[in-house]
């Protein structure tokens, strides 16, 4: 049912009052798998429903666009989830994503698209179903064997391979869902450290920190209690060793659990944390696109240390990231972290929506009594979030040669010919601008982009000598800030003027020729004008390296209040699970305490019959010794307690009782 799940199928369980053996289907819908509990006659007609629905949806059939009205309808069901999760699906793999909406809509029996977003704007259960749908929380533990069997005998060894014993192990588990992932590495790191017990490994403290988008995933896995059907991949002795018991389900010890820290975490909104040594990925990225893979490529390699791993799921790979990492080999997806340059872009504000202009559509609250419902106004504004198509859209009423860059410098598109004003440096190739810029534009285009960046205007600069060889020119830059992009982007334009051809020396040397001093005065300012673009060059580039150097710390001190603001989560969790058991023990002893004194009355109560009885009592253990007797048994018999407690039944008073029978009872027993 889970696999059914996984891929948009809908389930459906037997209602536990027509059910003769209830344990099978309430395991189903005790997993959280299950979409319908029915009756067996009601299955057929639902299956009926189900099928119809799939039928009519455009979102099934094999078309390469959704129809336009529908498409819109599309655009407002995401924005509606974004505005409800705070979380972006634009970028996902939009079939996945209608394949789950289809899927909502044949569960609440709605007719079409539209008729699915007006229930879905006025039931906030619904947005949240479907956020919850979206994410496909489908995980286990040891999901691929393989993968942990290749991190035990490659990356493990590197992680502890000349390592200090103060420095920890730090590993980052980006979309853990309800944790089993995670536990599995502990599992897994401590099953090889009990292997290499003999080295000092085992003083070395493991951190591994779990996040995930999803609140209701991570309070199950803080909570770390599984079913029997959860850890039926693992070994006996991995339950024996790592689990307890615990009804019918099974927690996870202590020793496991405390190695883990689970948040609620974006990877791709959020700042990541820093210093790991290695990152896990899996079946995370195969539901996003090229663009959203990058950046979290960018962020797991702004977060890992020189030399980290990532480690990806089966279908997955670093595709057009490659520069960032290394596969190290070729049967498991393990990579390695390359020295390459890169860093971590936040973005600081929400992320926008596709082609569009702002809209209003109308709908009726529910909040409202009956007969007096009002009319609200639902506005959203979606906007380019394709830079190229953004950028070309101003190129075509412009026409010059122009390049898109980021807020690195890096060109990320070309348009025309800019030959004449970029070229290719010698050695290392690059995509950054002021390294590719002609001989006297880089340091204009650096202030002009600055100045762009921090005005967030259009900034011109015209007339700038640029020089190819032994030819001089002057060119026109225009530097448009594109606003409209999920991250910021900037077009430049070019343009060339043509102006007059320079004079040869021999020439200038003729004109010059009658003033000498004149002469050498120029020579002299235009060296002093070259030494001072020179400085000015030098100073702005330090500036630029100190900027990049406190940008990056700034992002380090997130990147770890983001780590202090995990751990007190945990804390907090922690010290509520204290708090819980503390009260649980405490009713626990109380209990204890009236069930003592309840022994003590029916003690008292016991002893006062025996001593109250006219008939003489006596109680004899196995071994016929006296163990007690009431007042009766010494009057009758005129016998002191003395003599006969913890005495032979048969030696008491001169061996009065002793007979051949009762021996025979005693060596019975």
């Amino acid at each position: 049912m889970k696999a059914i799940k996984e891929h948009g199928g809908i389930s459906i369980a037997q209602d536990s009052d027509s059910a003769a053996y209830n344990s099978m289907p309430q395991s189903a819908v005790n997993a959280g798998v299950v979409d319908f509990i029915l009756a067996p006659e009601k299955i057929p007609a639902q299956l009926s429903q189900i099928n119809s629905a799939y039928q009519k949806s455009h979102f099934y059939k094999n078309e390469e666009e959704l129809p336009k009205d529908d498409e819109n309808i599309f655009k407002q069901i995401l924005l509606l989830l974004r505005q409800r999760s705070g979380v972006d699906f634009t970028y996902y793999k939009q079939p996945t994503f209608h394949r789950r909406i289809a899927r909502r809509i044949a569960i609440l029996k709605n007719t079409n698209i539209a008729d699915y977003l007006n229930f879905l704007r006025i039931d906030k259960a619904e947005q949240d179903a479907l956020f919850q749908d979206v994410l496909i929380p489908v995980t286990s533990f040891f999901r691929d064997p393989k993968t942990f069997q290749a991190l035990t005998e490659t990356v493990f060894p590197a992680l502890f391979k000349n390592r200090k014993a103060d420095e920890p192990i730090r590993i980052w588990i980006a979309g853990c869902s309800t944790g089993e992932e995670a536990f599995s590495t502990a599992i897994c790191l401590h099953e090889f450290l009990g292997e290499n017990a003999n080295g000092y490994w085992k003083q070395i403290k493991i951190q591994i920190f779990a996040s995930d988008i999803s609140d209701i995933a991570i309070k199950k896995a803080r909570a770390a209690i599984y079913s029997k059907a959860d850890v039926e991949k693992l070994s006996a002795t991995q339950l024996n060793n790592y689990f307890k018991k615990n009804n019918d389900n099974y927690e996870v010890c202590k020793l496991i659990r405390d190695m883990c820290v689970f948040a609620p975490h974006n990877f791709l909104k959020d700042p990541p944390f820093a210093k790991m040594d290695l990152i896990s990925c899996c079946n995370v990225l195969i539901y996003m696109d090229t663009f959203l893979q990058k950046k979290a490529f960018a962020t797991f390699h702004y977060a890992l240390k020189e030399n980290g791993f990532l480690l990806l799921g089966k279908s997955e790979t670093t595709g057009a990231s490659s520069e960032l990492f290394t596969q190290i080999s070729k049967h498991d997806k393990i990579y390695s972290r390359k020295p390459a340059p890169g860093r971590f872009m936040h973005m600081a504000t929400e992320p926008a929506y596709p082609t569009g202009r702002r809209r209003e559509e109308e709908l009726t609250t529910r909040d409202q009594p009956a007969g007096k419902a009002s009319k609200a106004i639902y506005k959203y504004e979606v906007v380019h979030t394709d830079f190229r198509k953004s950028a070309e859209a101003v190129m075509i009423s412009k026409s010059p040669a122009s390049v898109v860059v980021n807020e690195a410098m890096d060109i990320v598109h070309i348009h025309g010919n800019i030959n004449p004003f970029l070229e290719a440096p010698q050695g290392k190739p690059t995509h950054n601008l002021i390294k590719m810029a002609r001989q006297g534009l880089a340091v204009e285009l650096r202030n002009a982009i600055h100045k762009a960046i921090k005005e967030q205007a259009i900034v011109i600069k015209e007339n700038i000598s640029v020089k190819i060889n032994s030819q001089q020119f002057l060119v026109n830059i225009e530097i448009i800030p594109l606003t409209d992009t999920v991250v910021p982007h900037y077009l430049i334009l070019f343009e060339k003027k043509v102006t007059a051809p320079t004079p040869s020396l021999k020439q200038r040397a003729g004109v010059r020729s009658q003033n000498n001093e004149s002469q050498n005065r120029n020579e002299q300012l235009e060296k002093e004008l070259a030494q001072t673009h020179k400085d000015m060059r030098s100073i702005t580039e330090d500036m630029e390296a100190t900027n990049e150097e406190l940008q990056s710390a700034n992002e380090e001190l997130q990147s770890s209040n983001e780590e202090t603001q995990s751990l007190n989560e945990e804390l907090e969790t922690s010290k509520e699970e204290l708090q819980s058991t503390n009260e649980e023990l405490i009713i626990v002893n109380q209990e204890l305490i009236d069930k003592q004194e309840q022994l003590n009355i029916s003690r008292f109560y016991s002893e006062a019959i025996v001593t109250t009885m006219r008939e003489p009592l006596v109680v004899l253990d196995k071994t016929l010794r006296v163990k007690t007797a009431n007042a009766s048994f010494y009057k009758n018999f005129n016998i002191e307690e003395k003599e006969t407690e913890d005495k032979l039944f048969y030696e008491i008073q001169n061996h009065q009782f002793d007979d051949t029978l009762l021996r025979s009872l005693s060596a019975l027993s």
